[in-house]
């Protein structure tokens, strides 16, 4: 966000086209925390496993990273408002069929079909949002993490509220805003000027080729390993109820909601992108080590659950900003194919983390997630030399920076 004639434009000023689909986002990243406070609740009232329950977001990320490498060319010929659109419906669909299943076996099939809804909404979401919003693609990107991190604190607390009435509560929660937030869409989204430009199937796995965007895909693939080792697992050792699930992970998104939209954009104005993460990394993967050690410990969990956000937070916002500025693709192609694998090491995590717990304790879990941080951070190091284009700093850009923080002098 530049400033011109001394007048910065606040990232809060944006077209209700925008406004739109932020609220979209914030409503489509409830979903991913929403099950979390009721796991458990889910895994006594259906008779399942926690290995079988964990598979709950295998299959939702599982398909999400899967389908992420053809939203690109879905939305390049239908438009990404008519994509939008059809990410919103699947949503709302397969969320009232989890929310009237009988079995887990068929809720974890329904989420799948949540996944597809999710991959063609959020791939296409982020390249709206960054190509309609007012002040370039950093105000954008900081728009973005502060959706995610707002619908990421809601989503528990919302989820343990509606789970103590029920397990199928938080479902039919996301149907009411899901559809909600489809009607926004579909009046407030005006259609693209332009008609698109259709982009080639073949051109996500092209664009992984790219060193820059190679490096940063395989670090968030582990990174997202630790990312929802913390999320998906930690339910089950700290032992609460919906509640107290869903106040955790609501203290747990409100931290990475604050370093998101205010701490990484400062640090980045001092420091490159790859310091940032090179600093942030470390601290995750030991803030988990200590999880494992003190997991016991309710106490002192929540504590680690929460400092953890506050890294998560300031991860998301840098590993978010490099891939929209690591290539010339267009963002659209960027973002599906990154956050492919991004999901697919998402999707490895919970499950593989329940079993561990079952096969060597509740230590282990969090020790291996700490370990999987400490490849993301061996990758950024050795791929440094690819990702020189991003740590170009121009002057318009520390501008950006500031004009974000500062916002309206009205």
């Amino acid at each position: 966000m530049s400033a011109h004639g001394g007048t910065a434009v606040s990232v809060w000023r944006q077209p209700a086209q925008v406004w739109a689909v932020a609220f979209a986002c914030v409503v489509a990243f409830m979903g991913i925390g929403l099950v979390d406070p009721i796991l458990p609740a889910i895994a006594e009232s259906l008779e399942a496993s926690p290995v079988q329950t964990e598979l709950l977001f295998t299959s939702y990320l599982l398909v999400t990273g899967l389908a992420m490498l053809v939203t690109s060319w879905i939305s390049s010929r239908i438009g990404a408002k008519a994509t939008l659109l059809i990410g919103l419906a699947l949503i709302v669909a397969f969320a009232l069929l989890c929310s009237l299943s009988g079995s887990v076996d068929a809720i974890i099939g329904f989420r799948a079909g949540w996944g597809l809804g999710n991959a063609l909404f959020i791939s296409t979401a982020l390249a709206t949002i960054v190509g309609a919003a007012s002040g370039g693609s950093s105000a954008a990107i900081v728009l973005y993490e502060a959706a995610l991190g707002l619908g990421i604190a809601i989503g528990p607390l919302l989820g343990g509220v509606l789970g103590e009435l029920s397990w199928r509560g938080p479902f039919f929660g996301v149907v009411v805003l899901m559809a909600v937030a489809f009607v926004a869409v579909l009046v407030l989204l005006r259609g693209p000027a332009e008609k698109p430009v259709p982009v080639p199937l073949s051109a996500p796995f092209k664009a992984l080729r790219i060193p820059s965007l190679a490096v940063l895909a395989v670090t968030a693939l582990f990174y997202n390993i630790g990312f929802f080792v913390l999320l998906a697992f930690s339910p089950f050792p700290l032992g609460f109820g919906a509640m107290g699930i869903g106040f955790t992970f609501f203290g747990w998104g409100v931290a990475l909601a604050i370093t998101s939209v205010w701490v990484a954009p400062l640090l980045l104005r001092l420091l490159a992108r790859t310091t940032v993460m090179l600093l942030t990394l470390p601290l995750l993967a030991i803030d988990l080590v200590v999880a494992g050690i003190l997991v016991d410990d309710a106490t002192a969990l929540v504590v680690c659950i929460i400092v953890g956000g506050l890294l998560l937070g300031i991860m998301n916002t840098v590993l978010t900003e490099s891939v929209m500025e690591a290539t010339d693709l267009p963002r659209s192609v960027a973002s599906s194919s990154y956050s492919a694998v991004r999901f697919l090491g998402g999707a490895a995590a919970p499950p593989l983390a329940a079993w561990l717990w079952h096969a060597y304790g509740p230590t282990v879990p969090y020790l291996f997630a700490a370990a999987s941080i400490v490849v993301a951070t061996a990758t950024i190091l050795f791929g440094r030399r690819a990702l020189a284009r991003i740590d170009e700093r121009e002057a318009d850009a520390a501008d950006e920076a500031a004009a974000v923080l500062v916002g309206d002098a009205a």
